[in-house]
């Protein structure tokens, strides 16, 4: 019984970032999709021209090079970030297009597609 519980507890979980973060995770795996199908690379000031937000203006998301940048648009503190760095790592394991999620000094979430 104990286990049928923690099962359920960790599906609840996992469905929950699911629909908090399912328009966020939409627009990252186009941009990573892209950068296999589509472009070699955005560039150092393409990505200016392919930044997307959420419909909520919650996150923005902007590809450089072979990096896809998200940053939440409002005041967030670090735990904010570090749990959004945690589910896109979490949304992104066991995908080989993605070699490590990470934040950067500037704060921002880096989803790294580099050869």
């Amino acid at each position: 019984m104990k286990k049928v519980l923690l099962f359920l507890f960790v599906s609840l979980l996992c469905s929950c970032n699911s629909i908090k973060y399912g328009e966020l995770y939409t627009i990252t795996d186009e941009f990573v999709e892209n950068l296999y199908t589509t472009y070699e690379s955005y560039g150092i000031l393409g990505g200016q021209d392919h930044t997307k937000y959420t419909k909520d203006k919650e996150y923005k998301v902007c590809p450089i090079g072979r990096l896809v940048i998200v940053r939440i648009e409002r005041v967030a503190d670090d735990d904010e970030y570090e749990n959004l760095r945690k589910a896109l790592e979490s949304h992104y394991s066991g995908d080989k297009r993605v070699n490590k999620v990470y934040r950067n000094q500037g704060g921002t979430i880096a989803i790294d597609c580099r050869n």
